[in-house]
């Protein structure tokens, strides 16, 4: 039996992976569950799975946790510090599932336990690329990437010698908004741009999808997990979200992974890794699918991928000045105050700005992501 942290239990990855271990409950025993503040799903999921300790991330939640736990056993705890506590807690496979830049600490703690982390949150290596690569390395961890395109390159890699390869090439939706005019784009509301065709995500996620700016922290992310070059790292829209990624070698082979849209697939890669687990998938049915189709991103309709791959090119502050500048864009959007438009422009804007000094720590990359906030709630106050 194996121990499992989730960091994130409460949303569409840990709703995911807790699907894949209540299938499996003789293989696993689960540590440690967070949430921000969902406490009624917090709580009768550590009830159902026996977790040694329950935490909030919203410290105000947690009188309503300890009562709606009261009289099981399980210990619970709120706030940052107990996040953080919680993913240091010895765990064979550490689930990091925590959207955003609050994921940041939490998963730095999982990463210097020298363990094993299913890294689902993209933001992570995006704001502090460097910073954790270095940490992974140091501590001796192994870092598992969750996401479906990363997790599809992981495994075309797989028994290959990252010197002989030619091309990365990450697999991208286009989402809801893929075939709307400019003008149709301008008017696009909140729950248009959450309703993905493919993938059950969460609303942040999903606006992402819909920019391209998602494909444009893939694009950061997968710089860190694989070394191969800025330049050999590509992207191509495939609206069908069958191929989640290729892997094109230098003999002209070019190895895909194909899979359902389903989360439970990538994840059930990590948790078994290095083996295989049954999933509740179907068999991929190419005959039914009938057809794969591919085109270029286009990037003036959606200018994420162009401004993510300028801010991975200047390096330093700049991907996580992105990555904070898109958060508070997003959440923006998604209240109803600016245009879906205006997240890519609030974004560009703000790396306009002279960039402060590139992050060598955790600290650093928390004081530049906080920076990069004020930048952006300025703009979008005075525009």
């Amino acid at each position: 039996m194996r121990t499992l942290t989730v960091l994130g239990a409460t949303g569409s990855v840990g709703a995911s992976t807790l699907d894949l271990v209540r299938r499996n409950r003789d293989q696993w025993r689960v540590v440690a569950l967070t949430a921000n503040c969902n406490v009624e799903e917090l709580a009768a999921l550590a009830r159902e799975f026996g977790a040694a300790i329950a935490v909030v991330a919203d410290e105000s939640c947690l009188p309503a946790l300890r009562e709606a736990l009261s009289g099981t056993g399980i210990e619970t705890a709120g706030g940052a510090e107990a996040l953080v506590d919680a993913a240091s807690r010895e765990a064979d496979v550490t689930v990091a599932a925590i959207v955003g830049c609050a994921g940041l600490a939490p998963t730095m703690a999982a990463i210097e336990q020298g363990r094993t982390v299913a890294l689902a949150n993209k933001e992570a290596l995006v704001s502090a690329g460097e910073v954790m690569t270095a940490a992974v390395a140091k501590h001796g961890a192994i870092l598992l990437p969750v996401d479906s395109e990363h997790n599809a390159i992981f495994q075309c890699l797989a028994g290959n010698r990252i010197e002989d390869v030619r091309r990365i090439t990450l697999t991208a939706s286009g989402g809801p908004l893929r075939t709307w005019s400019q003008a149709r784009l301008d008017a696009a509301t909140p729950a248009e741009a959450v309703a993905h065709p493919n993938w059950d995500m969460g609303a942040k996620i999903s606006v992402d999808s819909a920019t391209m700016m998602n494909k444009g922290l893939e694009f950061i992310e997968a710089h860190h997990l694989f070394a191969v070059g800025l330049e050999k790292i590509g992207i191509v829209v495939h609206p069908q979200s069958v191929i989640h990624s290729m892997v094109e070698y230098r003999d002209g082979s070019t190895l895909a992974q194909l899979g359902p849209s389903d989360m439970r697939v990538p994840i059930a890669s990590c948790l078994a890794w290095p083996g295989r687990m049954d999933t509740p998938m179907d068999p991929l049915d190419l005959a039914a699918i009938g057809s794969l189709t591919f085109e270029a991103p286009d990037e003036v309709r959606f200018p994420a991928t162009r401004l993510a791959r300028e801010a991975a090119q200047a390096g330093g502050a700049a991907p996580a000045v992105l990555n904070a500048a898109n958060e508070i864009a997003v959440a923006a959007f998604l209240a109803g105050k600016i245009a879906f438009t205006r997240i890519a422009v609030t974004v560009e804007r703000t790396l306009d700005r002279s960039l402060p000094s590139a992050p060598q720590t955790l600290d650093d990359v928390l004081a530049v992501d906080a920076e990069a906030r004020a930048w952006a709630g300025a703009l979008l106050e005075t525009t």
